[in-house]
């Protein structure tokens, strides 16, 4: 992947395209079954040679255009690596210090620490106050983090009964059993000028989806008898401006 990143010195928006795959776990494009050597260079068949090595299957089509999605857990977490390589380079973290909070967070239930550690490093993050503002982009950096956390698979984006929430951390049992806390995650963004005017509802509205998203058989079955945390994230511009267990 990083060869062919490297590329964009060229032309294109190959990282931009692996970050969109990773905050949606998806992409539609037009998929080239062939191409020569020495089209490998344009950045519109990048998407096809992630499916030919691996890295995106076919999930669906629209019209003419191909679905593509990412194909394992395995393959989620490489490109979560490759998205928090580049944070890292940009603002370096020390992970040591965010993953003792992670263990407080999977075995006390200690949330707040481990989720305001990130946001205040989203809001010293330079190449990221770079970029767009907005839900997908806070959505991708706490995605990143979290997939540090080695006691849960992150899962962006997962259908929810009948929803889809931001982000549900559900615990890796299988090797860790005695992880004791799970997550639903619903992360809200409202740029400076309408948080005054919009914050009431959007918060409202949040809290009326995270507790749809909490109610469903689906839940219960991937918790598997763990205490379950509702955390709604509210985002003012770059700034986390309130965060509570609902």
């Amino acid at each position: 992947m990083k060869k062919l990143i490297q590329l964009d010195r060229l032309d294109g928006n190959r990282k931009g395209v692996i970050k969109r795959i990773a905050e949606e776990g998806k992409i539609m494009t037009n998929l080239y079954q062939s191409f020569s050597a020495d089209q490998i260079t344009n950045p519109e068949i990048f998407p096809s040679l992630l499916f030919y090595y691996g890295m995106l299957t076919i999930i669906g089509t629209r019209g003419n255009l191909t679905i593509l999605g990412i194909p394992n857990t395995n393959v989620r977490k490489q490109y979560y690596e490759y998205i928090l390589e580049e944070y890292q380079n940009h603002h370096y973290i020390n992970l040591i210090d965010i993953e003792i909070l992670f263990n407080d967070m999977a075995f006390d239930g200690q949330w707040r620490p481990a989720l305001e550690f990130i946001a205040k490093a989203y809001k010293e993050n330079t190449s990221v106050r770079s970029s767009i503002e907005g839900e997908r982009n806070i959505q991708g950096f706490f995605t990143a983090y979290l997939s540090v956390n080695a006691y849960y698979l992150t899962m962006p984006e997962v259908e929810l009964n009948h929803g889809f929430c931001d982000m549900f951390l559900m615990p890796d049992l299988q090797r860790y059993a005695e992880v004791a806390h799970s997550y639903i995650l619903e992360l809200k963004y409202l740029p400076k000028e309408k948080y005054d005017t919009q914050g009431t509802v959007q918060w409202q509205e949040a809290v009326e989806q995270i507790h749809g998203y909490a109610a469903g058989p689906k839940v219960r079955q991937l918790c598997q008898g763990t205490q379950l945390h509702c955390i709604v994230m509210q985002f003012c511009g770059w700034e986390l401006v309130r965060m509570e267990e609902v």
